[in-house]
This record gives C-alpha cells, sequence and structure tokens, in this order.
C-alpha cells in the first residue's frame, strides 16, 4: 500500500554527492519518512570491493575484475530494523562495508567497466518500479538519468571529514582526523577524475550544501521535493 501522503506511483529518488555529504543517512531518513524502499548503491560497489579483497584480485585489473563479478552472487534486503542489508554469496557482509580500507577499494572497482555493468542492471532492476530513494555517485546521471527527483549534496570537505571521522569513531574505527582528510580528498579525487561515470551534479539536480544544516533540515527539505514531484506538496 502506498503511504498516504504519496501517491500510487512514487517517484525514483536519485541522491548524488561526495563521501560525507550525509547521503546515506538522509536516504535512509527520507525513505523511512516517506514510506520508501532504500537503496545504497555505494554498498553494492564496497562489497565487490570487499570479495575483490578476499579473492586477492586487483581492483584495478578490469579483466580480473568481470571474471570475479561473474560468480558473485550480490543482493539487497531489508533486516528487521528496516535498514539495507547487503548479501554477498549469501552471507550478511553490511557490517564489514564502512572501513576506510573498504572504501579505497570500493572506489578502485567503481571506476571498473565490469563492474559498473555488473550493478547497473541489479539498480536499475530495484528501481523499476519508482518507489524508491538511491544514494551513489551516479544514480541521477547514468542509473536513473530521468529519475523524477534529483538532489546532489555537498558540504565543505572539512565538515564532510568531521562527520567521517565522527562515524568511524562511533564504530570503535578511531584513526587521526588530518588521515581522515586526506582520505576524503583522496576520494573526491578519483570519483571526480574517473573517465567512466565520473561524480558530477546532474544539471537537473538540486543541490543542497549541508555545511551547517541538521539532518532533520537536510530530510525536511529532500522530503518536500519529494512530495512537489508528486503532485502531493
Amino acid at each position: 500500500m502506498a503511504p498516504p501522503h504519496l501517491p500510487v506511483v512514487a517517484p525514483i529518488v536519485a541522491i548524488d554527492g561526495p563521501s560525507g555529504a550525509g547521503k546515506s543517512t538522509v536516504a535512509r531518513a527520507v525513505a523511512r519518512r516517506l514510506g520508501l524502499l532504500y537503496l545504497d548503491t555505494g554498498a553494492l560497489y564496497r562489497a565487490v570491493g570487499l570479495a575483490a579483497r578476499a579473492a586477492g584480485v586487483d581492483p584495478r585489473d578490469d579483466a580480473a575484475m568481470a571474471r570475479l563479478c561473474e560468480t558473485l552472487d550480490i543482493a539487497v534486503e531489508a533486516g528487521p530494523d528496516g535498514a539495507t542489508r547487503v548479501l554477498l554469496d549469501g552471507r550478511d557482509v553490511t557490517g564489514e562495508l564502512r572501513s576506510e580500507a573498504v572504501s579505497a577499494l570500493a572506489s578502485a572497482v567503481s571506476a571498473q567497466p565490469s563492474v559498473r555493468a555488473r550493478l547497473l542492471g541489479l539498480q536499475r532492476d530495484a528501481g523499476a518500479k519508482g518507489g524508491i530513494v538511491m544514494d551513489g555517485r551516479d544514480v541521477g546521471t547514468v542509473v536513473f538519468p530521468d529519475a523524477r527527483v534529483k538532489v546532489f549534496l555537498d558540504a565543505d570537505p572539512e565538515e564532510r571529514a568531521r562527520r567521517r571521522h565522527a562515524e568511524l569513531a562511533a564504530r570503535g574505527q578511531a584513526e587521526d582526523a588530518g588521515d581522515t582528510l586526506r582520505a576524503v580528498a583522496e576520494r573526491d579525487a578519483a570519483d571526480r577524475g574517473r573517465t567512466l561515470a565520473p561524480l558530477v551534479q546532474a544539471p537537473d539536480a538540486v543541490r543542497i550544501d549541508t555545511t551547517g544544516m541538521t539532518l532533520e533540515d537536510v530530510v525536511t527539505t529532500v522530503c518536500d521535493l519529494v512530495r512537489a514531484a508528486s503532485g502531493s506538496a
């Protein structure tokens, strides 16, 4: 049943942006508030990176990654708490995906055409019926260029690094704040500079600078955009 404040045919909501901009947190909250599905596309690339590490495959070798992808069974499902779980060959790897090491692997594998082709179909199948919030780096430009709602979340690099550092510390993965800032800068350069599906703002996306904004303010802003696009503002 569709939520009472949205029409029967709910839109695809594409939320893109760089590391630490708050995409996943905001997307989860928007999906929960509006009764939509949620898919963290970045988690899929992290899962592939995790698989490459386990198999001893160079994440920068596209031919090797193509062979690996042919053997992988990647699935997403809603957990008991409503959060998205990522299953890799039937094993729940969600808790293993957020380290800086896996983040670097995700950046490397996401530049490989074979990986992007493998995951593109999965993402499009997940959102084929609409009513989904997806966050990543190319959702509004490549995965669903015709999405009705496109948002580009951004924030100052220092603020994004601070958030990332706090997130890691909360998981017991404390590291030097300077190292976190460098990691964010390196991920930005890799994502924006890659030839295939680089991180860019879609021309029709609404940019929201979350620096200094509360989570509630950002979520409310995005929900208002969704309701307006759905004709239920």
